[in-house]
């Protein structure tokens, strides 16, 4: 027994590169499987506060555009203008 131990940690130190690279892919792997649960939920409530802010602010936008009479006012004054009539020199 105590020769295969020798053999399998000469053997991990003689490891070619795919063999090494085969070896860290595994390792993430595995970490990605005991890990999924909570990085999916760090995702998901990520994913929810980004879309809770873009409703937010969609709606605030919304909502100060509303509120605003600018058109109105410009209106108003068109209407004044255009009663007025043009300005010419014997009128101004």
């Amino acid at each position: 027994m105590a020769a295969e131990g020798v053999g399998e940690v000469a053997s991990k130190e003689q490891l070619t590169a795919a063999q090494k690279q085969l070896l860290r892919k595994r390792q993430d792997l595995d970490y990605w499987k005991k890990n999924a649960l909570k990085i999916r939920s760090r995702n998901r409530i990520t994913g929810l506060a980004i879309g809770a802010f873009v409703i937010g602010m969609f709606s605030y936008t919304i909502l100060s555009v509303k509120q605003e009479r600018i058109m109105e006012d410009i209106d108003n004054e068109a209407k004044i203008n255009y009663i007025r009539g043009p300005r010419t020199g014997t009128n101004s």
